[in-house]
């Protein structure tokens, strides 16, 4: 994918990511976050999706497959200055791209209400679906 002249992003479709890129932007983006080892999470999935400026990993967002015709979207995330100028949008849109282009029919990803209408300018529609807290 090439970048947006505008804004000198570079989307990219599963490029190696280290731990340590992962971690530094989970870190700036979530409060609280816990180093952990990604290694497992990019071995089952789909594909992800990563947005760079230059050197530097800005936005990430993982589909995970069920391994036939559904997909979901996981730890989309953009860091902190680079919000609110439409990455991800753009990281989701891309993710839901290449997941079709992969075989997936289906899309689904879990929000919190805060962010229906995200997901929404996404593409999404709500949906009745279960959950179970284990």
């Amino acid at each position: 994918m090439n970048p947006t002249p505008e804004d000198g992003i570079t989307l990219t479709v599963c490029p190696p990511l280290t731990d340590h890129d992962l971690n530094d932007l989970f870190a700036a983006s979530w409060p609280g976050h816990d180093p952990i080892s990604f290694a497992g999470q990019l071995g089952h999935s789909l594909c992800w999706i990563a947005a760079h400026r230059a050197d530097r990993l800005v936005g990430y967002v993982n589909v995970a497959t069920d391994g036939g015709i559904h997909a979901f979207i996981l730890d989309t995330t953009v860091h902190p200055a680079e919000r609110r100028a439409g990455l991800g949008v753009r990281l989701v849109r891309a993710a839901a791209d290449e997941a079709k282009a992969r075989g997936a029919e289906w899309l689904h990803v879990d929000y919190e209400p805060h962010l229906e209408g995200f997901y929404a300018q996404c593409g999404f529609r709500s949906t009745a679906a279960g959950l179970m807290q284990l």
